[in-house]
């Protein structure tokens, strides 16, 4: 389903279809999600629908900018030495009309139970869309439609050794790739002491021969000012 497809075109799995058709000079847009439909005019548009995995940050609707992993387990790192684990991710689902050289969001979905959760104190922590992962040592599999694989580097830069229970990450950093059978990402967790650790995200596919995502905040035009997260209430 992910792709860029011709209008008209029609697409599904057991619980999405998705189906663009020419009505007159404009497209009808008709999707059905579970016992959930939505039917929308597109006035403008070049032709083609973009399907993309997207920063999984806007369902059941944009309350935050931050995902929090929680680890199932905890990982312990010798001072000044670095690992490379697996861990996933909630993926939600972006709809975009093209138009030249301009994109629109027209619809998200995701297939994930949504649950958020606090990181800090109560009067000054942030706000985080929650989700718990297993920890890999290799590449595992994953449904596209509903998980991505994240490939994290944790770097230890202090002259301690660190215990890593979970990572908060930034969306407006997230570099997500996909093919016909992950959806990816690659990201760094570097700690500068014993309670302060930074996350950022690496544009770079995880093997070769993958899509990059749009960017939901660059299709919006939104102005960012910065990528990384600073966690600065433990680790």
């Amino acid at each position: 389903m992910y792709g860029s497809h011709t209008i008209p075109f029609k697409s599904g799995t057991e619980s999405i279809d998705i189906e663009v058709d020419m009505k007159g000079e404009t497209y009808l847009y008709r999707r059905q999600f579970f016992e959930d439909s939505l039917e929308k005019i597109l006035v403008k548009g070049d032709g083609r629908v973009l399907i993309n995995p997207i920063e999984p940050l806007n369902k059941p609707k944009k309350i935050t900018s931050y995902l929090l992993v929680e680890f199932d387990k905890t990982i312990t790192i010798a001072p000044m030495s670095r690992v490379k684990v697996y861990i996933k991710f909630p993926v939600e689902m972006g709809i975009f009309i093209s138009d030249k050289n301009e994109i629109e969001i027209i619809d998200v979905l995701t297939l994930v139970k949504q649950k958020f959760t606090l990181y800090g104190d109560p009067s000054g922590g942030l706000i985080c869309k929650y989700w718990k992962s297993e920890i890999y040592s290799t590449m595992p599999s994953a449904d596209p439609m509903s998980e991505g694989i994240m490939e994290l580097t944790i770097i230890n830069d202090t002259n301690l050794w660190e215990e890593v229970s979970r990572a908060v990450f930034n969306a407006y950093g997230m570099k997500i790739y996909y093919d016909d059978e992950i959806v990816s990402m690659k990201a760094n967790m570097k700690i500068m002491s014993h309670s302060i650790a930074e996350t950022d995200f690496i544009d770079i596919p995880l093997r070769p021969g993958m899509e990059k995502s749009m960017e939901l905040y660059t299709a919006k035009r939104l102005y960012v000012n910065g990528t990384k997260c600073v966690m600065e209430a433990g680790f």
